[in-house]
Formats: C-alpha cells, structure tokens, sequence
C-alpha cells in the first residue's frame, strides 16, 4: 500500500513541475511578444549564450540583458513573436519561432535547462529570415 502512495505521490509531483515548466515557457513566449527584455531577463541562467546576426558571444546576465535590450532597440522594437515549435529532450526544452520587428524578421531559436524545479534560458540564437 505504501508502494502504491509513493507511486501516486510521485507522479502528482512529475505532473506538477511539468504545469510549473510549462508556465515558465509561456512566460518566455510573452516577453518576446511584447519585446521585453527585462522580462525575459528572468529566466536567464547565470551565463547566457546570444547569438546575433552581427555577434555572437557568452554574456553574465547582466550583460545579456543589455545585448536584448540593444538588439530589440536597434530593430525599431518587436512587433510580436510566432510560435513554430516548442519541444523537449533529455531535461531540456526549446522553442523555436519567427521574431517580427519593425527591421526584419528572425528565426529564433531559445534553448531552456531544467534546474531543480526552474526552467533557466542558457541560448538565444537570432537569425535574419
């Protein structure tokens, strides 16, 4: 009987981060849309890999920060994102997308990492259409 609680209690618990999981990534999704790096900013890791069409580097949070903020600037401001595809593997999860500005658009790719129970952004990819 015990065995049959913890197999309950267990996969309530699996069941929930995923919900938490799930939250963290519309709550990615509305900081693009709205063009909001701030936002965005709290789901970043400690280090965060930003590749743009002009550079491509490893940033500190702080850092990365400003280098979304510039780029969204730089574009004129975002217009919206448009979810292609969203996905998991092996504990990570990604999104996939059209970042629309007043510029351009980008393909943009943003790879999360699950750490404890929080999804962490490690690798934003921007990409000219």
């Amino acid at each position: 009987m015990k065995a049959f609680f913890t197999i309950i209690l267990l996969s309530t618990m699996n069941l929930l981060s995923g919900f938490n999981n799930g939250a963290e990534l519309d709550s990615v999704l509305v900081a693009l849309k709205a063009g909001n790096a701030t936002q965005l900013s709290h789901h970043f890791d400690s280090r965060v890999d930003i590749s743009l069409p002009e550079k491509s580097d490893n940033y500190s949070r702080s850092q990365a920060v400003m280098v979304i903020k510039d780029f969204f600037t730089s574009n004129g401001g975002v217009k919206t994102f448009e979810l292609k595809h969203r996905g998991d593997n092996n504990g990570s999860n990604y999104l996939i997308g059209v970042l629309m500005t007043n510029n351009g658009r980008y393909r943009t790719t943003l790879f999360m990492k699950q750490k404890g129970d929080k999804a962490f952004l490690q690798e934003m990819r921007f990409q000219e259409e």
